[in-house]
Order: C-alpha cells, then sequence, then structure tokens
C-alpha cells in the first residue's frame, strides 16, 4: 500500500460512518525504518505525526527529522526521562508510570499530552488498565500535576477479521465520551477502518504505509 492510500481508505471509513475526515489523524508507526524511509514515505506527503515503541530506536531519528512525535508502545518507569521528550505519550497504563511522567515533566517546566491505555480485550499478554480499573486511576492521574489527560488508547486483540474487534472500538469510543476524554487512539494496519468507522480520533499504522504489498 501506500500513505495516500491508506490516508484515502481513512477518508472512505469516515464517510461510511458520517464523520469528518478531519477528524482522523494517521499517525504513521516509524519503527525499524530509516530516516530517509520516513522522508520519502511519509513525510513527502505532509506533516504527518510519526510513532515510535522503542526509546532507543526513536531518539536518533527525533534528533534529525522535525516532526510530531508520539510515543506508542509500552513504556518504563526508569524512561520517563525520555518519554517527556515527546509530544504525546499514548500509552500510560498504570498509576505509578504516569506519576515518573509527571515528574519529569515538572522537572522539564512542561505539561505532558498523555492518553491511558486500555487493555479491553482483556489479554494476560498485553499492558493497560482492565474496564472496571478505568475510573478510579483517571481520577488520580487527572490529579497530577504536569500532565494532561488528552483521551484514551487501546490494541485490539489480533483477528483475521476487523469485524470481531468492532465492540472493542466501540467500547472505547463509550468511555471517552463518558469521561469527556476527546482523543480515541485504536486501529492498526489490521482493522483501522473499522476503528474509524466506531471513532477513533488517531490510528497507528505502519505496515500498510511501509509495505507495498501490504
Amino acid at each position: 500500500m501506500s500513505l495516500p492510500k491508506v490516508v484515502e481508505r481513512i477518508e472512505k471509513a469516515c464517510r461510511r460512518a458520517g464523520r469528518d475526515p478531519g477528524a482522523v489523524r494517521l499517525v504513521a508507526v516509524t519503527k525499524e525504518h530509516t530516516v530517509a524511509e520516513i522522508q520519502e514515505q511519509v513525510l513527502r506527503y505532509g506533516p504527518f505525526p510519526l510513532g515510535e515503541s522503542r526509546i532507543q530506536e526513536a531518539l536518533p531519528k527525533m534528533e534529525a527529522l522535525k516532526a510530531e512525535w508520539h510515543f506508542i508502545g509500552p513504556l518504563q518507569r526508569n524512561k520517563a526521562k525520555f518519554a517527556v521528550r515527546f509530544d504525546l505519550i499514548h500509552s500510560i497504563d498504570s498509576v505509578r508510570l504516569a506519576e515518573a511522567v509527571a515528574r519529569k515533566a515538572r522537572e522539564n517546566g512542561r505539561v505532558q499530552r498523555v492518553l491511558l491505555e486500555l487493555n479491553l480485550g482483556r489479554e494476560p499478554q498485553k499492558h493497560g488498565f482492565l474496564e472496571e480499573e478505568l475510573p478510579a486511576a483517571l481520577e488520580l492521574i487527572r490529579g497530577l500535576e504536569g500532565l494532561r489527560v488528552e483521551g484514551l488508547m487501546t490494541v485490539a486483540p489480533y483477528t483475521q477479521d476487523p469485524e470481531t474487534v468492532r465492540p472493542i472500538f466501540a467500547r472505547l469510543s463509550r468511555l471517552a465520551d463518558l469521561y469527556g476524554l476527546p482523543e480515541r487512539s485504536m486501529g492498526m494496519s489490521g482493522d483501522f477502518e473499522v476503528a474509524v468507522e466506531e471513532g477513533a480520533t488517531l490510528v497507528r499504522v505502519g505496515r500498510a504505509v511501509f509495505e507495498p504489498d501490504a
């Protein structure tokens, strides 16, 4: 595929759902891709946000490329000092992590924009708050100086049929509405169209952007 084709599919999904295509942003997942590849296959089409899931891989790219950078992978507390260099962190999955990030943000004199990650599929191998943990966690994290909670994120269970995870995406949107959170980060290369139809505002797409045969 290519980035323009992914954007076209996002726009079509928006029209099917009666949504404004401008309400959805494509985060190009750039892990394992070089600066040259990112420039050629993403940034030449516009200032798309770039998503990375490993701090060590991201830092030299962030030095080389001026862009809006999103951290989308699991984050260890001892990496919080690096994570606050990102414009948005999608993957706050515990109160202790939120506290660590808030502390480093305050030390740097900034307010860090974050999303809370939910494990709506209740998969033991995945990170994130369980749905029933969200109310108490959100109340605590919203009270931390140095953080601004802007929304929710989830990684749906892997499936060959994206329709099977539609309820996961619908639930994330309902929870975001319930708590007055504007951002919903959901949907990847295999299921982003269903996510858009269910209210995604950020879709995290790598394979479909970079691999021609995706």
